[in-house]
Parts: C-alpha cells; sequence; structure tokens
C-alpha cells in the first residue's frame, strides 16, 4: 500500500506515512452553525468522509475531529435578530447540520468538540504567545497576533508579507502594530457572552479555536489537518504561525484543500442569488435521493472546483441509476462497512478492478477513476446476465457493492431506488400562496415559533420556493 496525498503545504504528493505505524489523525475545519449548511459544506464534507473510509478500508485506525464554532460574530447577531438565547440557537442549527450530513450518508466524527468547550485551553494559548513574544495586548483591550515575529508566515498560502501590506487598507487609529495582525482575543461587549480573562471579559477569536482543539485531541503534531480551499488564507496560515509559535512542533504533517463550487459556471454567492443550502436542494424536486447527491459530489476530484447544475445533477442520478439496474433482481445486498484491507499475501490474487480502484485511489483519492472502476463493472454485470451467467454476475454485483461502500454509495436496495421519486415541483403554488406562506412564516418568528417558521421554509423548498432573509426582517423568495 502506498497512498500519495498532495500536500497543499509543499504543492506536490507525498506519500502517507502516519506519524504512528497504523494510525493516522485527521482534523477537518467544521461548521459555524448560524445557519443552515449549503452545497459548498456538503463538498466539504463529502471529499473528506470519502479520505476517511479509504484509509479506514486500507487497514488503518483513523481519529477523525470536525469541530463546531459555536461562538462568532455571526451567530451573536443571528440569534439577536431572532431573539433566541444563543446556545438555543446554535443547538437548533447543530440538530439540522446532523440531519443534512446523515442523509448524505457522511459518518460522524469520532470527536466533535465545540469552542465554547474549549475556552480555557484558548486563554492559556493565548498567554503562553504573549509570554514568547507573538502576541501583544492591544490599546483597544483585544490580544493580537504579531504575524511578522513568525518568520514562515505565508508558507501554506505563498503570499508574501509585503505584498500583503501592500495590499491592506489601513485604518487611521488602529490599535494593530501591523494590519496583518489578527486577534486572538475579542474585549467582552455588553450584551455578548464573555468569559473572564487575564486581559478581562472576552471570548476567543476564531483562528485559535482550532488550533486549541486540534491539539487537546490530537497532539501538537498530527498527520492530516483539512478543509475548504477558501480557508487556506487567513484561518489555516493562521493557524499554524500560533500553533508552532506556541509549541514549537510541526502542528499538521499535510494539508488538503478541496475546490470551490461553482452554480452553473459561476461561483456560489448569496449575493448572486445561486446560493443553496443542502436541504432546499433535497427538496427542490430535481434530486431522486439524498445519494444522488453524494454520487454528483463524488464525480469530481477534491482539489478542483465542481460545477452545480441541473443538467450535472440529471447526469449523476442516470449514473447511479445504471448501476442499480446493474444491480436488480441479483443476491448482491448493500454492504454494512467497507471491506477491509487485504493482507499482504492476499494482495496478489485481488481482482484487476479492485487493482484499479486501489490505483486512483491511492493516487490523492481520484474519486473520477474510481467511479469509472464502478461504471465498468456495471457494464460487466449486464454481459454476465446477457450471457446467462447468474453467478458470475452476482460476483461482480457483490464486488461492486463493496466499492461503492468504500465511497459510501449504492447503499440502498435496488427495489427501493427505483421506488424513490423526485418531490412535487412548484406549479401548484402561485405567488399569493407563496407570498402568504412567508407571512405565516414571518408570523411565527415573530411569536419565536421557530419550529414552526422552519417547517413552512422546508415547506417552501420541497415545492421549489426559495427564500432568502434579508435585514430589516424581509424575506425575498424565487423558484427553484
Amino acid at each position: 500500500m502506498s497512498i500519495r496525498i498532495h500536500n497543499s503545504l509543499t504543492g506536490g504528493k507525498q506519500p502517507l506515512t502516519p506519524l504512528r505505524p497504523g494510525e493516522v489523525r485527521m482534523y477537518l475545519c467544521g461548521d459555524t452553525v448560524y445557519d443552515f449548511c449549503h452545497i459548498g459544506h456538503a463538498r466539504s464534507k463529502v471529499a473528506f468522509d470519502i479520505v476517511r473510509r479509504y484509509l479506514m478500508h486500507r487497514g488503518l485506525a483513523v481519529t477523525f475531529v470536525r469541530n463546531i464554532t459555536d461562538i462568532d460574530d455571526k451567530i451573536i447577531r443571528r440569534a439577536a435578530e431572532l431573539g433566541e438565547p444563543i446556545n438555543t440557537f446554535t443547538a437548533r442549527f447543530i440538530d439540522a447540520m446532523h440531519e443534512d450530513y446523515d442523509r448524505l450518508n457522511i459518518l460522524r466524527p469520532d470527536h466533535e468538540p465545540r469552542a465554547t468547550q474549549y475556552v480555557p485551553g484558548m486563554i492559556a494559548l493565548t498567554q503562553t504567545l504573549i509570554d514568547k513574544g507573538h502576541a501583544y495586548v492591544a490599546s483597544d483591550g483585544d490580544v493580537m497576533y504579531s504575524v511578522a515575529s513568525f518568520a514562515p508566515y505565508g508558507q501554506l498560502s505563498g503570499k508574501r508579507l509585503a505584498d500583503l501590506r501592500a495590499g491592506s487598507r489601513i485604518e487611521i487609529d488602529t490599535a494593530k502594530r501591523d494590519p496583518l495582525d489578527f486577534v486572538l482575543w475579542k474585549k467582552g461587549k455588553a450584551g455578548e457572552p464573555a468569559w473572564d480573562s487575564p486581559w478581562g471579559p472576552g471570548r476567543p477569536g476564531w483562528h485559535i479555536e482550532c488550533s486549541v482543539m486540534s491539539a487537546e485531541i490530537l497532539g501538537s503534531h498530527f498527520d492530516i489537518h483539512a478543509g475548504g480551499m477558501d480557508l487556506k488564507f487567513p484561518h489555516h496560515e493562521n493557524e499554524i504561525a500560533q500553533s508552532c509559535s506556541a509549541t514549537g512542533d510541526h502542528f499538521a504533517e499535510l494539508w488538503m484543500h478541496n475546490g470551490f463550487v461553482n452554480v452553473d459556471d459561476e461561483k456560489m454567492s448569496k449575493s448572486l442569488s445561486n446560493f443553496f443550502t443542502i436541504r432546499e436542494v433535497l427538496a427542490s424536486g430535481h434530486v431522486r435521493h439524498p445519494e444522488v447527491l453524494r454520487y454528483f459530489l463524488t464525480g469530481s476530484h477534491y482539489r478542483g472546483p465542481i460545477n452545480y447544475s441541473l443538467t450535472q445533477i440529471e447526469q449523476a442520478d442516470a449514473s447511479l441509476g445504471r448501476m442499480y439496474t446493474a444491480l436488480r433482481g441479483l443476491d448482491a445486498p448493500p454492504c454494512a462497512a467497507s471491506r477491509r484491507a487485504m493482507s499482504a499475501e492476499a494482495a496478489v490474487s485481488e481482482s484487476a478492478h479492485w487493482q484499479a480502484f486501489h490505483a486512483a485511489m491511492d493516487d490523492d483519492f481520484n474519486t473520477p477513476e474510481a467511479i469509472a472502476v464502478l461504471q465498468t463493472l456495471a457494464g460487466e454485470i449486464n454481459r454476465a446476465r446477457s450471457a446467462g451467467k447468474e453467478t458470475e454476475a452476482t460476483a461482480i454485483a457483490r464486488e461492486l457493492r463493496a466499492m461503492g461502500a468504500v465511497l459510501g454509495l449504492l447503499t440502498l436496495t435496488a427495489e427501493d431506488w427505483f421506488r424513490a421519486t423526485a418531490a412535487q415541483g412548484s406549479t401548484a403554488w402561485d405567488d399569493a400562496r407563496i407570498e402568504a406562506a412567508i407571512a405565516a412564516r414571518q408570523a411565527a418568528r415573530k411569536a419565536k415559533d421557530f419550529k414552526r417558521s422552519d417547517e413552512i421554509r422546508d415547506e417552501l423548498a420541497a415545492a421549489g420556493i426559495l427564500l432568502e432573509d434579508k435585514p430589516g426582517g424581509l424575506t425575498a423568495w424565487r423558484r427553484a
């Protein structure tokens, strides 16, 4: 076994050599829970769920950590707008996140730390950085990290400090010593959650959260740190700086980043009104079953961009349907778990299909090539059945099922797949009915009946009506 992974830190592929033999410790940046998860979140979580599954399939013991940011400016602002206690607000969206990811067959993490549970460690790390000369208390009461104190800053993103400073907007009377310095600890504000610290009441900055949670669970030097490409700078760059400055250790051995999601060839953005939550997509009437969305996300290499469009979803549905058609009527039920790695002696007799599958996945988790192997197997099943070779067809079908399980696919019986139907479209909803539903939702929110508010939103989404809440309590809508 020789798994090669593209390391964002070096810009090239390198063999995975676990720091502890037979064990991989992996940290994935999770969600800030102030709204429903969107398809960009799904792309990252599916990509690294597959990485985790494949490492386990290859016989490695994987400790997988995915954090939750449950204190943040957006959370505080949104909870205040809704008049909802922050703990209640974040709990509601954590439950929704789990529901969405479960539907996409994303395995729950081994550890799911929440930022608010690790504040003492964040205070301790901040003090360490001050003591070592890497941080300072600014004139406004915030504690700032001094970027100039860490010579390798920019090694992950390839950015130079001089270029960053030249492009930065220096605010008048700023409390920072350097415009690139970032906050480790925020001075408390009236009405906001705060914890006692040596610098007065306050709360942690965003970047320090992951440094503390990863180190406390996985150690100061672990195997893989993963996340979306948008986190590479400044979040991951800042994590490296503060972690290495504090411990003198290497932090993460490998850095993995997934590509962006485009919608109809345009970058997904709220400003372009092409921003879709997972539940909106699954309820839109265009997705037969959540597995179609997972298959679509698996069909592109994790490092490249992926284009979400109805055409792409239809193609994913058709491709997955051909596999279920091949499996129909054969004694090859869904696999309960991925196939375990074979011993070196058994590998000699491994089938050509498994060799091709492993070659693809060993090469930086090349899922498009792995999917091609699954498609080839489906074709061979059909040819065997046409030739009256049912026993051979069943054996190939079981191989197809096992490979699918490694990717988190082909989890249904063929009968359940063909029973799945797309949701109703939006034709029964005229403008007046939509406006009435939005008014009812606004009334529910005003009455703090958030359960009913979410039910109305989901009902509209199932009919292909997408909502966008705007400042001032206004809600815009459009048809999917």
